[in-house]
Formats: C-alpha cells, sequence, structure tokens
C-alpha cells in the first residue's frame, strides 16, 4: 500500500473496470462499465488521498481515489481486480484514506455505494460507516447520489455513508 504516483494514472482505468464486473454480477450495476475522469484522478493524487496496493513488482492491482469535499474526504473510488479481491486490500486501502484524512484534519468519511452488495455497505459498515438517512445527508451527497441516478444506477439500491470522526 501506497501513495499512487503521476505516471501510473493511466493504469487505474483498467483495474476499476475489471472490478466492475463484480458488482455487475452481484446485480449492483446494470450499465456499461466507466473510469474516473482523470482530473478526478489528478485531484487526488494533489490531495495525498490517491493510494495503491502493489505487487512483488510494484504493479497496482486496486486503488483507492478520495477527494476533499466541504471538510470531509469523500471516497470516490475504490477498487481492486478480481483475482485479488476477498483478501482484505480493500479494507487495507481504507485504512489507509481513514488515516490519511485524520491527518489531514477532515471532519469524516463519506461515500456512495451498493446497499446490497456485501462488498460494499455491510463491508463499509464492518469498517465504522453508516448509512445516511434523507434528513441528514449532506446537499454534497445527494448530489452525487443524483448524478449517480442520471447515469443509470437504482435508487433503490444506492446509499450515502460517513464515518465522523
Amino acid at each position: 500500500m501506497r501513495q499512487a504516483r503521476p505516471d501510473e494514472l493511466h493504469l487505474l482505468a483498467a483495474i476499476e473496470i475489471d472490478a466492475f464486473w463484480a458488482l455487475h454480477e452481484a446485480g449492483a450495476v446494470n450499465c456499461d462499465p466507466t473510469s474516473l475522469p482523470l482530473d478526478v484522478l489528478k485531484q487526488s493524487l494533489a490531495e495525498q488521498l490517491l493510494f495503491v496496493a502493489v505487487d512483488i513488482v510494484d504493479q497496482p492491482f486496486g486503488f483507492l481515489a478520495g477527494i476533499r469535499k466541504d471538510g470531509s474526504v469523500h471516497i470516490a473510488e475504490l477498487d481492486v481486480v478480481r483475482r485479488w479481491q476477498k483478501r482484505g486490500v480493500g479494507r487495507r486501502l481504507m485504512e489507509a484514506a481513514i488515516a490519511a484524512a485524520r491527518t489531514q484534519s477532515a471532519v469524516g468519511v463519506t461515500l456512495t455505494t451498493d446497499r446490497h452488495a456485501a462488498f460494499n455497505a455491510p463491508f463499509y459498515a464492518s469498517v465504522g460507516f453508516r448509512i445516511l438517512d434523507d434528513e441528514e445527508r449532506p446537499a454534497v451527497l445527494t448530489q452525487i447520489l443524483e448524478n449517480e441516478f442520471a447515469h443509470g444506477a437504482d435508487p433503490a439500491r444506492r446509499v450515502a455513508m460517513v464515518l465522523w470522526f
């Protein structure tokens, strides 16, 4: 686990698309795979919130991209290629992001995710996150969810979660 380097940004889309198929198989998505825009990855890198999991030859096989939003760190993406899933890699990436958020004096960590897939909301709950009710959800998370719905995400399955410090 380490901070990503600028020369690795082009590798992250392939990781994201590979991990997408696990979500698809779990019924969490029913659209075509997409990847984070390069400007989001660059922002995450600049904010020192882009972490990669690497193999023995230092090749990334998982990543977490966080960005600062309204005093919190928002997890824009967390992906691990399927052959490395279920080995604690996602948990270690999330722990690195949480530690960085604390170091950067963020008020917490936020994310949006699928309510039902075991490696989504139930996983994040095991790390300490909780689902936000509509009334307590910050406007920025409502906007993110609405954007996800506009791009085909199922409103019955998507939730916003938070880990406040």
